[in-house]
């Protein structure tokens, strides 16, 4: 059986990355005035992600997708084309008004991730970002169309490549979350 075609940055093997990249640009996909946006330093928690928010490319069931500081972003260029796609979502993702791609993701209400901006590396025109670290929300590409028989291969491309797969984010996101929240409840750690 063949493996599913999660990402092409995922599909061929995760290539070898740096690591240690220190920003760069990211560009929409509009082949006159593209918008761009810069990074001032590397993302973090980069990973796939199959939630139905999120852009992808054609063909693609998942995205991959990072976060930095979001006083390390800015919008360098065109960014008169950026419109909020869904204004009710938690995370407000600046999308390109002409080609559709998602140039960042900016979260305005509290929450624990609250001063992170979500992106997509591999719109960048360098390749030294942080490669991807685990696969989140897997199960939802099943609400997008997926067939729940084919999850298995899913899941083994991800351990094939090394990649730790949840149903939700990884365990240091879910306690980032779970934090945030305690703290806005007054809960004080008994331990």
């Amino acid at each position: 059986m063949a493996s599913p075609q999660l990402h092409p940055t995922l599909d061929s093997g995760i290539k070898q990355q740096s690591d240690s990249g220190t920003g760069g640009t990211l560009r929409c996909k509009c082949s006159s005035q593209p918008v761009e946006v810069t990074l001032e330093s590397n993302v973090a928690f980069n990973h796939a992600c199959g939630c139905s928010k999120c852009w992808k490319p054609k063909g693609a069931i998942f995205s991959i997708v990072g976060v930095v500081p979001r006083e390390k972003l800015r919008v360098a260029a065109n960014g008169s084309k950026l419109s909020v796609v869904d204004s009710t979502a938690a995370i407000q993702r600046y999308a390109c008004k002409s080609c559709g791609v998602h140039m960042f993701g900016r979260i305005e209400a509290d929450h624990a991730f609250k001063g992170l901006d979500f992106v997509h590396t591999e719109l960048g025109t360098k390749q030294d970002w942080q490669k991807p670290q685990f696969a989140a929300f897997v199960s939802s590409i099943i609400e997008q169309g997926f067939d729940p028989q084919k999850m298995g291969g899913v899941r083994s491309r991800f351990q094939e490549l090394g990649l730790p797969s949840y149903d939700c984010l990884s365990p240091d996101l879910m306690d980032m979350i779970a934090a945030h929240v305690a703290k806005k409840q007054g809960v004080q750690s008994k331990l």
